[in-house]
């Protein structure tokens, strides 16, 4: 079963909660856009049903409200930021923001950031791009529930890789994807409908194949993208160790199985070599490798050809990655989003904790 609301009410709400939490006007607005925007664009394991995560991570210490956000290193095109144990949803876009204005200077700008928490979807940040003609790269460690090949031992997150292409009169190129099979919010959904997970996504403690969706709650693992080694996972297994690199070996953040957990009430690990979760943002200025209309021409040309393409069997067209959630937010936008029963009640919950009207 599933509530209605729309995305007024859902972002009132929100931005409610996190000043409540004691956020300033700005950031509370700038987090609720950030997280609301999951629930628009169709992502709804990461939107209004992460909100009560958050509210108890700020209850155990672990979220500041009012962070000191800053550069501790940087050159002309590159800075490391600290962000203060501030909410991902607030570090995340001010360090786009670092990234993005190095590169209108520098025609590219990297961004690597430690002492965060869980920024939302990662297509949000990388899209901040795109209105600058300019490609946008997010990517971010996150809880280490994914075995690699050949492991039963959580080591890797599912780290997600988001790139942000412009385009012309086509709308833009938007890839924003975990780096294993499926994302843990999706499990969640699945454990929400009490549906089975699809063969391939998760395994057992003892390495075994499972359709169960809540086997992370028995010892259980995520896979990598392509789930086995005959079908790529080794691929997976190294596109997420890049995430955790570059997001949290470069920047100082905890790494592999030391990145802190989202559930509050997870312990923390032992002797972690660094601070908080850490992201990795990149922005390229188109003209800094040619003139930006006309890259965007031939984008244009690139994305009607793929379009275009003929379709297999039983499907009527081609998507473009970002099709999907383009069309769920123009429909989100001016309707209402559903959200599961479960996640309401949640919201509901925080409601009375905080006395704000759902």
């Amino acid at each position: 079963m599933e509530v209605m609301y729309s995305y007024d009410r859902l972002f009132s709400f929100a931005r409610s909660v996190f000043v409540k939490m004691g956020c300033t006007d700005a950031d509370a607005n700038l987090a609720a856009g950030v997280l609301v925007s999951a629930d628009l664009r169709g992502i709804d394991s990461h939107g209004v049903a992460r909100l009560s995560g958050y509210v108890r991570l700020w209850e155990a210490g672990r979220i500041n409200a009012t962070p000191d956000i800053r550069i501790v290193h940087e050159s002309p095109s590159t800075a490391v930021v600290d962000g203060g144990a501030g909410l991902g949803l607030v570090v995340a876009p001010r360090a786009m923001n670092i990234a993005i204005e190095k590169a209108r200077i520098c025609g590219t700008g990297w961004v690597s950031v430690t002492n965060s928490n869980h920024f939302g979807i990662a297509g949000y940040h990388a899209m901040m791009a795109l209105e600058h003609d300019m490609i946008g790269i997010a990517m971010t460690n996150a809880s280490a529930l994914v075995a690699p090949t050949f492991s039963v031992e959580r080591m890797l997150g599912t780290n997600p890789i988001a790139v942000a292409i412009p385009a012309g009169s086509q709308p833009p190129f938007v890839a924003d994807m975990a780096t294993t099979t499926a994302s843990n919010g999706k499990l969640e959904i699945l454990q929400r409908k009490h549906a089975d997970a699809p063969l391939g996504w998760v395994q057992n403690a003892d390495g075994t194949e499972t359709v169960n969706a809540s086997v992370l709650k028995e010892g259980g693992v995520m896979l990598p993208l392509g789930s086995d080694r005959e079908h790529g996972s080794h691929k997976g297994y190294a596109l997420g160790s890049i995430v955790d690199i570059f997001s949290a070996v470069l920047s100082g953040a905890s790494y592999g199985p030391w990145a802190p957990p989202f559930p509050a009430y997870v312990p923390m690990p032992q002797d972690m070599p660094g601070k908080g979760l850490g992201h990795f943002f990149g922005a390229m200025r188109i003209d800094a490798f040619r003139p930006a209309e006309e890259f965007k021409s031939h984008m244009d040309r690139w994305i009607g050809r793929f379009r275009d393409a003929r379709p297999a069997p039983g499907h009527d067209r081609v998507l473009v990655p970002g099709d999907p959630e383009r069309e769920m937010e123009a429909v989100r936008r001016t309707g209402e989003i559903p959200v599961f029963e479960s996640v309401a009640n949640d919201l509901a919950l925080v409601a009375e904790k905080f006395g704000i009207v759902l």
